[in-house]
């Protein structure tokens, strides 16, 4: 399918790659499909959550274990059935960011991440009610390796 990007302009994405939000996210539960569409150099930790309806809706999202690897969301019963596995080790999981100049004052939502099944396309934003984690983690505490590059 040809799709129009925020970020990456005209581009083709397979259809079986269509994520499928059944409500989907917070604020804007009217879009309902996405594709994950890695940033080039992100090195697969920097991600966008690209509208397949609306070109300009577009999230940052990264890899919460690149930031923080003892990262463990845990989903509730009902969310496990809704994306239809019995483990939260089973889904893949990215955190919403808010870019902002500088680059270290930007954040990271570690509590509630998009939890992604793979093998089915579906997925759903959550919120964690354990862990400690906070919608608004400063992507500068996090610390940075000696060559590591955002």
């Amino acid at each position: 399918m040809r799709l129009s990007t925020k970020y990456f302009g005209e581009i083709d994405c397979p259809e079986e790659e269509k994520l499928c939000f059944s409500e989907g996210l917070f604020g804007f539960e009217e879009e309902k499909e996405f594709f994950l569409l890695p940033f080039e150099g992100g090195e697969g930790s920097l991600l966008c959550f690209q509208s397949a309806a609306t070109p300009q809706l577009a999230f940052v999202a990264m890899n919460p274990f690149s930031l923080m690897p003892d990262y463990a969301p845990v989903l509730t019963p009902g969310e496990l059935k809704a994306m239809e596995v019995e483990r939260s080790e089973e889904l893949c999981f990215y955190a919403l960011c808010v870019v902002r100049n500088p680059v270290g004052e930007s954040t990271v939502n570690l509590r509630c991440p998009v939890a992604v099944n793979d093998r089915t396309g579906r997925a759903m934003q959550v919120i964690l009610g354990e862990g400690g984690y906070h919608m608004h983690h400063l992507l500068s505490d996090f610390g940075r390796k000696e060559e590591a590059t955002c």
